[in-house]
């Protein structure tokens, strides 16, 4: 067996990178091509499936000609952004529609009056939307899928339509227990059967990526969270990461018992499926924050406050405490706990005595409070305690961040040795099934932080708590909105 190490595509919601994970889980050949979603009107998010296959191929490429060959390919994927193309031509029918979509917001609330419930940003009511345009009356052999299921497609030439039950337990249309497609919710949005990708493991040879040289085996599929969580090493009952990018999702690994709620924590949290490896469904939870490094970009983009993301932990620094300024970051609305579509971010507190510095560093500081809230809800979901927590995401390059993280979740904080775990989870599901790594306790040991933040000093969370209460329920007509 030779050991030259893993392909992994990695596509996220602005580009698609590939780079290739040796045995001793370095990360090298990295290749990025930016592919970025559009926003033709209010709530629409769009992007351009066949462009982004080209992405694909053209990183992974460029990557297996920069390291040779290598044992097995991996996948790690935007969720539940969907694709319908036809069977024969492998053209889209239309756009590919982006998990932050929310046009089929009013299908959503029909299904759920018909006892039916699925949110906007998962696959169900997307693809519902993509047949009534292409196939109204469900007569066309096209094929539905989610960004896994197409990079497969891409990367096999057409001879692959699969998905694993990491992605397909979050697209709205699988039963809960991870068992099947489910039946009641297809019915009702008339997805026939045939459109549906086969369901395989997250670790597993499933095919030849026969567009590649070498036609190397694609071993291991992932949605880009879950394979965050393994690529952190977070495989025990317990253990848990924070992705923070755009938003922040907070992933906790349960083991084998599936969570006692259907759908929703009473803290907010949501079952997953952390991955399914010989047939057996490891579960976990996700608490998510809908805004985290997006009020970075607020501060750069629209107050100018900052020159770039990087500026704004030097910025920060320039003031020992925010002089009781407190920002709730729900520029979006709010997520975990409290799962308010109405809410708003929130600056509160300010005196002629404000300057950029302590208002750089409420920013800061309130989506470390949010990640707290993110932790908080988790073992209130899981009834687990979570020790040290790791964390990747373009966020956790800020160092100002990162102390405040540790400081509001009184925890020590592990920053992941790449900023985009989801690569390393993926080449490690792909790197089981084909013997680089022996099992998730082999992957467990690999896990080797770049550095350790302990908590410096106390934070006042019953003042954050206040805080976060003011921002609630802004508009009260998407705070009534419940999925």
């Amino acid at each position: 067996m030779s050991s030259a190490g893993v392909l992994v595509v990695d596509v996220g919601t602005s580009g698609v990178r590939a780079a290739v994970v040796r045995p001793d889980a370095i990360v090298e050949h990295v290749h990025y091509r930016e592919v970025l979603p559009a926003t033709p009107a209010p709530g629409f998010v769009e992007f351009d499936a066949a462009e982004m296959a080209r992405a694909a191929l053209d990183v992974a490429r460029a990557s297996l000609a920069n390291a040779g060959s290598v044992d097995a390919v991996g996948i790690a994927n935007q969720r539940s952004s969907t694709i319908v193309w036809d069977r024969q031509t492998g053209e889209p029918v239309g756009p590919g529609v982006g998990w932050q979509d929310l046009r089929t917001v009013g299908m959503c609330l029909a299904l759920q009056a018909e006892g039916i419930r699925v949110a906007p940003n998962v696959s169900a009511t997307k693809l519902g939307f993509l047949l009534d345009m292409a196939d109204p009356d469900r007569a066309r052999d096209l094929c539905f899928g989610t960004v896994d299921t197409w990079v497969a497609w891409t990367l096999s030439n057409g001879s692959l339509h699969v998905t694993d039950l990491s992605n397909a337990a979050v697209t709205g249309m699988f039963r809960s227990d991870g068992s099947d497609w489910s039946q009641p919710t297809l019915d009702a949005l008339r997805v026939p059967a045939s459109v549906l990708p086969s369901v395989v493991d997250s670790s597993g040879v499933v095919g030849e990526a026969s567009a590649l040289d070498g036609a190397p085996p694609i071993a291991g599929i992932a949605g880009d969270q879950q394979a965050s969580l393994i690529g952190q090493g977070c495989v025990r009952p317990g253990q848990a990461k924070i992705t923070f990018g755009t938003g922040g999702m907070l992933d906790l690994c349960l083991g084998d018992d599936r969570p006692a709620f259907e759908m929703r924590g009473e803290a907010g949290c949501f079952p997953i499926v952390a991955w399914r490896i010989g047939g057996h469904i490891t579960w976990g939870i996700e608490a998510f924050m809908l805004t985290a490094g997006q009020a970075v970009e607020w501060l750069r983009d629209d107050l100018g406050l900052i020159s770039s993301s990087a500026e704004s932990a030097e910025v920060a620094a320039r003031c020992d405490d925010t002089g009781d300024v407190w920002f709730v970051p729900a520029l979006l609305g709010m997520g975990t706990p409290a799962w308010d579509f109405g809410a708003r971010g929130t600056l509160l507190g300010l005196t002629r005595g404000s300057g950029r510095p302590e208002v750089v560093r409420a920013v800061l500081e309130g989506v470390a409070h949010r990640g707290a809230d993110l932790v908080e809800a988790a073992e209130a979901d899981a009834g687990l305690s979570i020790g040290a927590l790791r964390v990747d995401g373009g966020m956790s390059a800020n160092n100002a961040f990162v102390h405040a993280l540790a400081d509001a979740t009184q925890r020590q904080v592990e920053l992941s040795p790449v900023t985009e775990a989801t690569t390393l989870g993926a080449a490690f599901l792909a790197g089981m099934a084909v013997g680089l790594w022996k099992d998730t306790d082999d992957v467990a040991t690999a896990w080797s932080p770049k550095a350790v933040v302990d908590p410096s000093r106390k934070t006042d969370r019953e003042r954050w708590y206040t805080a976060r209460d003011r921002a609630k329920a802004w508009v009260p007509e998407l705070s009534s909105l419940d999925f």
